[in-house]
């Protein structure tokens, strides 16, 4: 099967990451695939369009002609209202969606009849997320550099060092969730020699934390009492909590903010979802922070966009196995013999497929598996 695949150029503010690298292009192209990427898509991160021709593709100038042309469309970020708008019932959408919290985009991509996968709802044979490891890996990381610039005096912050110095207490770092974000947020923190809490609820995955980083870090069992005491106690708390499709649970009050030392910093990682602070909401690369209760907050939505490069080539690495079962099966049959990307599909012909977002979005739930057959 011979599939047109369409990379626009990314739109949402400060966003520089691009669908596929030339490297995925040729892969694609080798397999019979056409390849059409929207001119000046990857030049921010130096995938330069004359890359894309070398590797099979043909320039487009417009995202009109792009989707217009296309039958998959592959994106990074989840699709802004004027490309909704530009969906057809017969395209296939592979991209970032979380559309728990956006019922706005839900809604444009029922109206547009098409097909929608969610790189966050694709699923592993251990359970896993697959597509979201690499940004959730990158985000973590992110989530210890932006607040220790946050924490600095000059932005608002504190005035603490998360290493410390000699004769000086480091910084005290919560991080509440001990998955992929989580982890590596605790991995960048000691490493810069802070004093590090790690927050769950789960025993086995707070055994697997203390095996893996051994008594430098501290393991806490997230209860509302300690999540109060720790929360208070911190200079920089990091939110790397989630639910599968699902909004983000509000695990920090606005009352406890006035507990926390003034320029204290709240890091939301799961403000794609909601945020799991109750006085999240987003922001962008361009205004990053804001302050509420003299607690500043970095609730960026596209945390990883910051560093597109290392991003794009991150995801292409996980992603390009699905786009080229998608291109080389058909949607359908790509989804009918692979369950764990049939957990990706959140939208077909109007119909919410994914449990968790229709429950979040109060609307009906189709089961994904009637979609495919026949």
């Amino acid at each position: 099967m011979v599939t047109r695949i369409g990379v626009p150029k990314e739109i949402k503010n400060h966003e520089y990451r691009v669908g596929l690298t030339p490297a995925s292009v040729r892969e694609l192209a080798a397999d019979g695939h056409s390849l059409l990427v929207q001119s000046g898509a990857g030049a921010e991160i130096g995938f330069s369009d004359e890359a894309y021709r070398a590797a099979g593709a043909e320039i487009a100038e417009t995202a009109e002609e792009i989707f217009a042309r296309s039958e998959l469309i592959v994106k990074v970020k989840e699709p802004q209202p004027a490309e909704c708008r530009r969906l057809r019932p017969d395209q296939v959408l592979f991209t970032y969606l979380h559309l728990a919290p956006d019922p706005e985009q839900a809604r444009l991509l029922m109206d547009s009849g098409c097909t929608a996968i969610a790189y966050e709802t694709v699923t592993d044979r251990a359970g896993r997320l697959p597509l979201l490891a690499p940004m959730s890996e990158i985000a973590g990381r992110m989530a210890i550099q932006v607040g220790a610039v946050a924490l600095q005096k000059s932005n608002g912050g504190s005035g603490i060092l998360l290493g410390g110095v000699p004769g000086v207490l480091p910084g005290k770092v919560l991080v509440i969730g001990g998955g992929v974000v989580g982890a590596n947020a605790a991995r960048m923190a000691m490493g810069l020699g802070a004093d590090v809490t790690i927050a769950d609820r789960s025993m086995p995955r707070l055994a697997q934390l203390d095996d893996l980083f051994g008594p430098r870090l501290k393991t806490v069992y997230a209860s509302a009492d300690t999540l109060d005491r720790l929360v208070a106690d911190a200079d920089l708390v990091v939110g790397a909590v989630l639910v599968p499709g699902a909004a983000a649970p509000k695990l920090v009050r606005r009352d406890q903010l006035a507990g926390m030392r003034r320029g204290s910093v709240l890091v939301d990682v799961a403000i794609d979802q909601g945020g799991c602070f109750e006085t999240s909401h987003a922001t962008t690369h361009s205004d990053p922070t804001y302050v509420v209760d003299g607690v500043v907050h970095y609730c960026v939505a596209n945390m990883p966009g910051a560093v597109a490069r290392t991003s794009t080539e991150a995801l292409n690495h996980a992603t390009l196995p699905f786009v080229q079962a998608l291109a080389g099966k058909g949607w359908k049959r790509a989804l009918a013999e692979d369950p764990h990307l049939l957990a990706g599909l959140n939208v077909q012909a109007g119909r919410l497929t994914h449990p968790a977002v229709a429950e979040a979005l109060a609307q009906p739930f189709t089961d994904p598996r009637e979609t495919v057959r026949g």
